[in-house]
This record gives structure tokens, C-alpha cells and sequence, in this order.
């Protein structure tokens, strides 16, 4: 199992382009850092939950009566550092697709920066912005709506079904 994340454009502040291979452990990072490109490889112990790229999938599969989920994922930063992520489930909330009505389950996903680093980082304003996530359930649950950052520091985006009328 292994993902690969690419962010570059003039969407990103800094390009970066991860690689984790989650079998060996092994993550792989280029960035560019005042025009000269530069590569961290290193091993990282990734426990079992580790999730990156999985994220809609895993919202997707929650019940909505556990009070958190929490999975790990590997900050995709240019020093690579694992981070945990908590999902709580907020409620449902309608939601209307043409002339039908729906209700879809709204997470919140928090990330939580463990140890000095994260306390400097709360303490410092620096704590990542929370995720919503918002999800039709039933027997083929499905993406409904994103509003968060797609990167460390990013701006809050929106991705959600193209139709109007949501939420």
C-alpha cells in the first residue's frame, strides 16, 4: 500500500511532492526552498490506522453513532511527521438535490499535533483549521460536501456535488 500526493500550482505556497510507502514505512518528500529542490527520505514507525488518501472513503464508512474515529495520517509537510486525525460526528443536516430532499451526516475532523510541537502550535495560533465533512448515508453512502484546508497553513476550501440548492 503506498499513496503519492502532488501539490504545486499557484494554489500552493510551496511545492511539495510526497511519497509514503506504508509497508516499509518509508516517506519520501520534495519541496523547493528558495528556488533549489530538495529531498527528505526517512522511515517512519506508521501504525496500522495510518489513512492518507483515504479520508472520503473512511467518512464515508463511520457510523454515525460512534462519538470519534481517529486515524493517523502522515502530515504531507516537508519534514514528514504523523499526525492524528479525530472525527466527530456533528448531526444530521438537510440538504436538497433538484426537488428532493436528503439529509446527509456532518463530521468535523480535527487534527491533533502531538507532542511540544503541538502545544507551540496551539499556543501559537499555528493549529491546523478543522475539516467538515458532510455525508448522504443509507447503503451506498456517498460525498456530499468538503469545506477545509487541502494542505498545512492552506486556505479553507469548498468541494461539494455540482448542483445548487446544498445546504
Amino acid at each position: 500500500m503506498s499513496d503519492h500526493l502532488i501539490q504545486k500550482g499557484p494554489s500552493f505556497k510551496q511545492p511539495v511532492d510526497t511519497f509514503i510507502d506504508a509497508s516499509t514505512g518509508q516517506v519520501k518528500v520534495r519541496y523547493t526552498e528558495q528556488g533549489k529542490e530538495k529531498i527528505v527520505a526517512q522511515r517512519l514507525e506508521l501504525p496500522p490506522d495510518v489513512a492518507n488518501g483515504l479520508l472520503f472513503t473512511l467518512v464515508k464508512d463511520i457510523k454515525p453513532s460512534a462519538p470519534q474515529t481517529t486515524v493517523s495520517i502522515v502530515a504531507a509537510t516537508p519534514k514528514p511527521r504523523l499526525v492524528k486525525l479525530a472525527i466527530l460526528p456533528q448531526g444530521e443536516e438537510p440538504f436538497t438535490i433538484g426537488s428532493f430532499r436528503h439529509k446527509a451526516m456532518h463530521y468535523v475532523v480535527k487534527a491533533e499535533i502531538g507532542g511540544v510541537t503541538g502545544f507551540l502550535a496551539r499556543l501559537m495560533g499555528k493549529q491546523p483549521a478543522d475539516t467538515h465533512v458532510w455525508v448522504l448515508g443509507g447503503e451506498a453512502p456517498a460525498f456530499v460536501k468538503l469545506e477545509g484546508p487541502l494542505y498545512v497553513g492552506g486556505p479553507i476550501w469548498r468541494i461539494q456535488l455540482a448542483s445548487a440548492g446544498l445546504f
